[in-house]
């Protein structure tokens, strides 16, 4: 393979990876479960189980869901094979040494030299860089938001949009002149070849759920492994302690999001859900589940009840229901609603940023709210 192609090769029959490593290590704190269950969320559309957007014809639905609740695609047995599949990517290559060969989802790319040109395919990626001090040549939005996110923009410099996360500009990608792309499987698998005929492209397996072993795959093609497992070492520190200070005390935690024509209740399978677990703060019972997220209807907004219910939109209000339940009877009888505990919070955060440094807003939002002198 030309070093310079980033198309796959075969894998090689031995690898000791940095994800292997550091994951099955226990170095960073609160990975056990996300070892055992993994799934995916994202942003924008298109792809099954996003934060953002509709499934894809082919996406069925997978189990777990009661007949009053719609299921989304993002739990089932695939989530196993997932992790098995995450615990082989990353590379064996010394810090700070190039040429380095990275395994990833679509098989095995050669990195010549520390990427300075780097293009981003989606908001976690788009995280995962800045929060390692890169600042994107190029990047995509989505459909709900096209503009860079406020809680990077001071960080993320000036880059190039090079469309959105379902329609990829390949045009304005190569005019860049790029040296690294990074995406996923799950959102640019039919783009992955006519990519990396533009640079080293490296893909996860999809968005969202496996946020920090995405973080750790970013990282390895600028030699910033060690950085990265430092990062996510703070936040699970940080998580901790929100769930060490409020003692026996946790109030149950609702992410509820409104989107076009679906409203949806966040549960374990989801960005969010991961930062709840490592927080230590409960969901209620029907966000229980290995899903990304239980869809309910206006009508049904009552299940949405808990001590807390933090609330965001994907686009604008106008395209979703939102102020329609807000403004109805039903939301207000919520005890959340009653005691002034029912608040919104950035969709660009708590749903759409899928990275460390989102995360970790997430965490000073919680602790805000809910941990407040805790």
């Amino acid at each position: 393979m030309s070093p310079t192609s980033g198309r796959p090769t075969a894998p090689r029959p031995a690898r000791r990876t940095l994800l292997t490593a550091a994951l099955t290590g226990g170095a960073v704190l609160g990975l056990g479960g996300l070892l055992t269950a993994c799934g995916s969320d994202g942003s924008g559309s298109g792809s099954g189980g996003s934060d953002g957007g509709t499934a894809k014809p082919s996406d069925k639905p997978s189990g777990g869901s009661t007949p009053d609740q719609k299921s989304v695609k993002q739990g089932g047995d695939d989530y196993a094979a997932v992790i098995e599949k995450m615990k082989g990517f990353g590379t064996d290559a010394a810090p700070g040494v190039y040429p380095r060969t990275i395994k990833h989802a679509m098989g095995e790319t050669v990195i010549p030299a520390k990427p300075v040109r780097v293009v981003v395919l989606d908001t976690g990626e788009l995280d995962n860089v800045v929060s390692l001090g890169v600042q994107p040549v190029g990047v995509v939005h989505t459909d709900g938001s096209k503009t860079m996110p406020s809680y990077l923009k001071d960080k993320a410099g000036s880059p190039a949009n090079v469309g959105t996360i379902n329609s990829l500009n390949l045009e304005a990608i190569a005019a860049l002149k790029p040296d690294l792309i990074l995406g996923s499987q799950l959102r640019a698998q039919d783009q992955y070849e006519q990519l990396s005929k533009i640079a080293p492209t490296v893909f996860s397996l999809r968005p969202g759920y496996p946020w920090k072993q995405n973080f750790l795959l970013n990282a390895t093609p600028f030699g910033l492994e060690a950085e990265a497992k430092s990062q996510l070492d703070a936040y699970q520190a940080a998580a901790a302690a929100i769930g060490a200070g409020l003692g026996d005390k946790r109030p149950t935690i609702t992410p509820l999001r409104f989107m076009p024509g679906k409203t949806r209740l966040y549960a374990e399978l989801s960005f969010i859900g991961t930062i709840l677990t490592d927080a230590q703060l409960p969901q209620p019972k029907i966000m229980q589940v290995k899903e990304l997220a239980v869809e309910i209807s206006p009508e049904q907004i009552d299940k949405a009840d808990a001590d807390w219910v933090f609330y965001g939109v994907y686009g604008t209000p106008s395209s979703t229901n939102q102020d329609a339940v807000l403004g109805g009877a039903l939301w207000k009888t919520l005890g959340a609603v009653k005691s002034g505990q029912a608040r919104p919070v950035p969709d660009e955060t708590w749903f759409l940023g899928l990275g460390v440094a989102a995360a970790n807003v997430v965490l000073s939002d919680l602790k805000g709210f809910v941990a407040k002198g805790a």
